[in-house]
């Protein structure tokens, strides 16, 4: 077994894990860590565990230290030196008519490095713009084009929920979204309700996917046959959340009857089992939205 705490370099970041190296950290605990980008000024968020070798990704790096009064300063003043530098590239990049749009700056703890953050609809030659901004600041440069899901976990700002965004506050990783997710919780297909300030499908559709995947096993399927209180019928509609069910009845008649059944009182004919069930295909609906709507809402 192997020691190791849990870092991030960014308030939402990714977490990686190091060596403690004997040092007694507890989450919460500032620390400068050894990686390949050379010394990074961190924070413990995931304290001292044991976990087995072979899950470990090897090289381990260590953490060097607690960070100083002075480490949190040298902090301080980078981020005061990355608005700066913002600045100037804004400039440079204003000045070679670049078809690009700077997002943000991080200077590495050690300076060795400063990374500029940029969005781009296709390639751009900065070449001219690199050899500007080394002149200028005397150190090796790194333009980095991102995509709109890290360009809003950068910038920040408020969801459709009114909440700040899930990528900025608290998402280490985007996990993979679709337009089937929204299909399957009832969602409108109206791109203006199911993106996200980045123009992406919203990430909080992944949430609830589990429990909608496990309920829909539960339910009938559109258009099977169900024995209701009021005879045999053809299922229309499901409210998964509700665990309700809406059958097509035909009365005596010959007319046709809409009711609402609660799934408990919804029996199934012999042999049929909705959890053996083929999962129907839901391609033709999403035909619903355009190749241009999907491209857009989809990574």
């Amino acid at each position: 077994m192997q020691t190791v705490v849990g870092v991030r370099f960014k308030k939402a970041g990714k977490i990686y894990y190091f060596d403690p190296n004997n040092i007694p950290l507890s989450e919460g605990s500032l620390v400068i860590v050894e990686t390949a980008r050379g010394l990074e000024f961190g924070r413990v968020v995931v304290g001292p565990k044991e976990v087995p070798e072979e899950d470990i990704v090897p090289p381990l790096k260590m953490v060097l230290r607690e960070a100083t009064k002075e480490d949190i300063q040298k902090v301080e003043e980078n981020r005061t030196r990355e608005q700066e530098a913002f600045q100037v590239c804004l400039e440079k990049i204003e000045k070679h008519q670049l078809p690009m749009k700077l997002v943000g700056v991080e200077y590495t703890f050690d300076n060795s490095k400063i990374i500029f953050y940029f969005t781009a609809e296709g390639r751009v030659d900065f070449r001219e713009l690199v050899k500007d901004l080394a002149a200028v600041f005397k150190t090796r440069i790194e333009l980095r084009q991102i995509g709109v899901r890290d360009e809003a976990k950068i910038i920040g700002g408020l969801g459709p929920c009114g909440r700040i965004v899930c990528c900025c506050s608290f998402l280490g990783e985007f996990e993979p979204v679709s337009i089937k997710m929204a299909k399957e919780q009832n969602l409108s297909l109206n791109p203006a309700k199911i993106s996200g300030v980045c123009g992406r499908l919203m990430c909080c559709l992944k949430y609830e996917q589990e429990f909608y995947e496990e309920a829909r096993k539960r339910m009938p399927k559109v258009n099977k046959e169900v024995i209701t209180p009021k005879g045999i019928g053809i299922v229309m509609s499901c409210n998964v959340l509700q665990e309700k069910v809406k059958v097509k009845i035909t009365q005596d008649d010959g007319t046709p009857e809409l009711v609402e059944f609660s799934l408990q009182d919804i029996q199934y004919p012999d042999g049929y089992n909705p959890d053996s069930d083929e999962e129907e295909d839901n391609d033709n609906d999403l035909l619903l939205l355009d190749e241009e709507i999907k491209s857009i809402l989809e990574d």
